[in-house]
């Protein structure tokens, strides 16, 4: 019999619903898959602006919900994905990424994108362990 997988969400998108046919995350065994997030307001649907930096930080804080809603939190992110509209962008956003992670920071790839749901500036997705993570 194989191992079951549990679905998560963390009631972010509850107002407005996900913008496509897709669980926020899904979790399997310990690991957490966590959809890509974007720098949505969950009362509007819109955008918190049309800046990098403001969006960066909701889509981390909306991640933040999930990453609650299963039991785990930032510390436990192994690997992120982040998708930018510019490449330029890279610096600004690292500065907002590492207010949320602290080291041992994860694993992390960054590609620039021709275009992210809803034209957003910044998307990020994430793996995370649920459980107790020992740094070596």
């Amino acid at each position: 019999k194989g191992k079951r997988g549990l679905r998560i969400s963390s009631g972010i998108n509850a107002e407005y619903g996900a913008i496509g046919p897709y669980s926020q995350a899904v979790q399997v065994d310990s690991t957490l898959y966590i959809s890509g997030q974007l720098g949505l307001d969950a009362a509007t649907g819109e955008f918190v602006a049309d800046d990098v930096c403001k969006q960066a930080e909701r889509a981390l804080q909306n991640m933040g919900h999930i990453l609650e809603a299963a039991g785990s939190n930032y510390s436990n992110v192994v690997k992120t994905t982040v998708l930018l509209a510019d490449m330029k962008d890279f610096g600004r956003v690292n500065e907002v990424y590492a207010s949320f992670f602290k080291q041992p920071y994860p694993a992390r790839a960054a590609y620039e994108c021709a275009n992210l749901p809803k034209y957003g500036l910044v998307e990020i997705e994430a793996i995370a362990i649920v459980g107790d993570v020992e740094d070596k």
